[in-house]
């Protein structure tokens, strides 16, 4: 292809990525949770607890990364009238796959399924989609989906001020009985199952009140006007024999991984939980904080319908102690403030975040930047998680796995007396941008086993950063490394980074993208 030709080419991709639009929204039919459901295996399986609990909900934390594998399979295995599914990324790989093949097998014995993506977020294979989309019991819509599918990235790009804003949120419902919540999206690096890289998330299985309250948010999501079919984005249903082709080659790959070690112990982990029929629950209040879906279609600064205003309507405010886990951590003139004014009332503030090193997003480290020493000032007790897992270390074998270590969890813990697990960064992308969603449990047991497997183990884990004074009153920044034998390392700038990284981050610091991250 000549210059000429190439050139042509990206102007006409130019200009038929402008003039695509979105189909119509008219005579889209709506579809709600199904409410009799009491009677389903999951229903019965919760009803003797439950009576004794009432007006609460039930709680079971998974920080291990294959638990949280199995607890979903386990749910689309039980499921017997209907599945939700709702998330921000869902990965092409091995548990990509393995849930996939999963959620079809619960369609295939009449179990209705929804599956609601961010569209940019996933970034799937329409024609993978709208083939799954073709099984009688499947539905799938994507969420402020791009409107020009042939040429998507240019078309995101020509978009830009609409589609930058995502729906972030992850959940499972099955049978509106139970629901699995939290900050990981379905791919191997959320569920320990990549060589690469183990992201540190956490998640919680609910039961109770609860359940209903995220089916009626994922209803608001699944009718709202940004949610369209795949077959309205397609504009024409799937082959026939599509469906039959994808299932033959998902078996196969499916079957191809039946002995690799990832996939013997999960099935080894699915068959004892199966067989045991309990899990062990924490009751107590709970309530649902997350965004409209109509937040994206209206201007950041406007706060309705927010989760950090449902939040900030709690009037939550620990007395004695608090634990932040973010892995995006840009708190903003209001969030030092805040945090400010609860250390100055003697609240121990603890922050564990990604060092500059294991972070997976430079630009948001480079937002954090700006507020280090605010927040040291103020004495906040601040972490940076080290990238490198330590096998020897209870909290970092259960949190972050063995191999590179990557911050995900979106975790706040408030006077060991409750705590909120969700999609939810400390950061302006989180509170103005995106949609999340996340469950604040009144629980002293969940909130304390949080923060007993990770705070004794933080000087570990992570590094510790202080703020150091001269002679001459000049404040300085130092990394403390705490090494399993007890060595103590100080270093003076970012550890386990390179030159052109630090200066990355520097230059991003630069620039008015704060708004963005």
């Amino acid at each position: 292809m000549t210059k000429l030709q190439r050139l042509i080419v990206i102007v006409v991709a130019c200009v038929l990525s402008a003039c695509a639009s979105l189909p119509p929204q008219t005579n889209r039919p709506q579809t709600f949770a199904l409410q009799d459901t009491a009677s389903t295996p999951l229903g019965t399986l919760f009803a003797p607890e439950a009576q004794r609990h009432p007006d609460e909900s039930a709680f079971h934390l998974l920080p291990d990364p294959t638990d949280a594998l199995v607890a979903r399979v386990v749910l689309t295995e039980k499921a017997q009238r209907s599945l939700d599914l709702q998330y921000y990324i869902w990965h092409d790989d091995l548990t990509g796959h393995e849930l996939a093949a999963a959620v079809l097998k619960a369609a295939d014995r009449g179990v209705r399924v929804r599956v609601l993506l961010d569209d940019l977020g996933t970034n799937a294979d329409d024609q993978v989609l709208l083939t799954l989309s073709s099984h009688p019991n499947v539905q799938i819509r994507l969420f402020n989906p791009v409107a020009g599918r042939r040429f998507k990235a240019l078309s995101s790009a020509l978009e830009f001020s609409r589609v930058d804003r995502r729906m972030h949120n992850k959940a499972l419902v099955a049978d509106n009985e139970a629901a699995i919540l939290g900050g990981r999206n379905i791919g191997d690096e959320y569920f320990g199952a990549s060589r690469a890289v183990a992201f540190g998330d956490l998640d919680v299985l609910v039961h109770g009140p609860i359940v209903g309250q995220v089916s009626n948010v994922f209803d608001a999501f699944w009718n709202s006007d940004s949610s369209y079919s795949i077959e309205q984005l397609m504009g024409h249903p799937a082959d026939p024999s599509a469906l039959a082709a994808y299932r033959a080659k998902l078996d196969e790959y499916v079957q191809s991984e039946h002995d690799s070690p990832y996939v013997v112990e999960a099935r080894q982990r699915l068959a004892k939980a199966l067989a045991a029929g309990d899990t062990n629950f924490s009751w107590g209040k709970a309530t649902l904080l997350y965004d409209d879906p109509s937040k994206i279609t209206r201007d950041p600064g406007d706060a309705q319908g927010h989760l950090m205003t449902r939040f900030a309507a709690l009037k939550l405010k620990p007395t004695h102690e608090m634990l932040i886990i973010s892995p995006y951590f840009v708190p903003g003139k209001a969030g030092v403030a805040w945090l400010s004014d609860l250390t100055g009332h003697g609240v121990s503030v603890t922050v564990l975040t990604n060092s500059l090193a294991a972070t997976d997003v430079v630009a948001v480290n480079a937002g954090y930047d700006h507020y280090r020493d605010d927040l040291l000032a103020a004495g906040v007790r601040l972490y940076e998680l080290k990238p490198v897992g330590a096998s020897n270390v209870k909290a970092q074998r259960r949190f972050f796995g063995s191999s590179r270590a990557s911050l995900h969890a979106k975790t706040y813990v408030f006077d060991r007396q409750s705590i909120f697990i969700g999609s939810m960064n400390l950061d302006p992308r989180s509170s103005k941008l995106n949609t999340e969603i996340g469950v604040l449990c009144d629980s002293p047991a969940i909130a304390g086993q949080v923060i007993d497997d990770v705070e004794p183990q933080l000087d570990q884990i992570a590094w510790r950063v202080e703020q150091r004074t001269d002679a001459n009153g000049k404040t300085r920044i130092v990394w403390i490394d705490t090494a399993a034998n007890g060595t103590v390392t100080e270093y003076d700038s970012d550890p386990d980074v390179s030159f052109m990284r630090r200066t990355g981050v520097w230059f991003l610091g630069l620039l008015p993208i704060e708004s963005e991250l």
